[in-house]
């Protein structure tokens, strides 16, 4: 007698149904009930392997289980997402401070900083305008490790992004690691399937990029 087609109900009557139908959905009280009932009623001399009753039943609890786990996971990413849409608005009309090479320049003043992963013997900084033109260089020598300020005063600047490019050598001539952080203008606030974007006239800037507010 096939298992998957006997199920007791609350009056101890047995109930007839599809080979389809869903384990997971049984109760403890009706599992044991079946399971019993399939003992009793098995021909001692074909004597069934419940095994596969049993290994089947347990794996479609967890099924459910996990199911209902990545949908509880998929509300709270959601619910994050919405919570960090709200908190993004407040940085709307501020200027931020995010990991990226565009800073904002606003009457002739600007300001970024950059950061050796390790100890150079010669560091240029070059600032572009949009159209890839070199407003503005400066080289350093001698610089260890560490965040390094460069502050941008030029009155003949339009107000805009600059793009930042930062050149660092070793003593032996070997490139050196740099990390720019650049200011930016918040005009507003995207929310994607990937996350929280901040808007600027330039680009997007993703939420998590950025670092502080204010100069």
């Amino acid at each position: 007698m096939g298992v998957d087609g006997i199920f007791l109900n609350n009056e101890s009557q047995v109930k007839v149904v599809g080979p389809d139908y869903d384990n997971s959905k049984m109760t403890k009280e009706q599992f044991l009930k079946v399971l019993l009932a399939t003992i009793e009623w098995q021909d001692p001399l074909q004597a069934e392997n419940i095994s596969d009753f049993i290994n089947n039943s347990v794996k479609l609890r967890e099924m459910e289980v996990l199911n209902s786990f990545e949908n509880s996971v998929d509300d709270l990413k959601n619910s994050l997402k919405s919570t960090e849409l709200f908190y993004a608005t407040s940085f709307i009309g501020k200027e931020v401070l995010y990991q990226g090479d565009k800073t904002y320049v606003k009457d002739g003043k600007g300001k970024f900083y950059f950061e050796l992963k390790k100890p150079a013997s010669y560091v240029e900084v070059v600032v572009k305008d949009s159209k890839g033109n070199v407003v503005d260089r400066k080289e350093f020598t001698d610089l260890s490790s560490g965040s390094y300020p460069v502050e941008i005063d030029n009155p003949s600047l339009q107000n805009g992004y600059y793009t930042v490019s930062v050149l660092a050598k070793d003593s032996n001539g070997n490139p050196v690691d740099v990390d720019l952080e650049s200011f930016a203008l918040v005009d507003g606030v995207r929310k994607k399937e990937s996350g929280v974007y901040l808007t600027t006239s330039v680009e997007e800037i993703p939420l998590e990029n950025v670092i502080g507010i204010g100069g």
